[in-house]
């Protein structure tokens, strides 16, 4: 997408780190850049107001789910594996902590005396798929 008009940052390169700039994780001086191409480019800035409201309705609708805290940690790690070009697990980020969370909370479960949260039948088939996604 381009406005057509030369702008000092392009127009490809801003909707690459839009994502960056509406989660205030760009560096100071990059957004000030950012802020000045979408003053001037118009069809740029009508996509960074329709992600913002996307975004904002993800929050207002999505925003009460409990996370697994150590989420942010695991897609960052992914994200680093990805950039240095290696090979990067078949497993969901999500998938995988959520099965960690389980795991913590039926051995906490277990620990306080009130036994196995679902029983054993709890580790279906995903477990091999997961140890076997680990090992590659």
């Amino acid at each position: 997408m381009s406005c057509g008009e030369p702008h000092e940052k392009d127009c490809s390169e801003v909707l690459d780190h839009l994502y960056e700039y509406l989660d205030r994780e760009m560096p100071e001086g990059e957004c000030a850049d950012f802020q000045v191409h979408l003053d001037e480019c118009s069809p740029c800035l009508e996509k960074y107001g329709l992600e913002q409201a996307v975004k904002k309705l993800v929050k207002r609708c999505c925003g009460h789910d409990d996370v697994p805290s150590d989420l942010r940690s695991k897609v960052m790690g992914r994200i680093d594996l990805i950039r240095a070009g290696e090979t990067v697990p078949e497993v969901s980020v999500l998938e995988q902590a959520k099965k960690e969370q389980a795991q913590r909370e039926q051995a906490d479960a277990e620990a306080s005396g009130s036994g196995p949260a679902g029983g054993p039948s709890d580790a279906g088939p995903s477990d091999a798929r997961t140890k076997t996604a680990r090992t590659e």
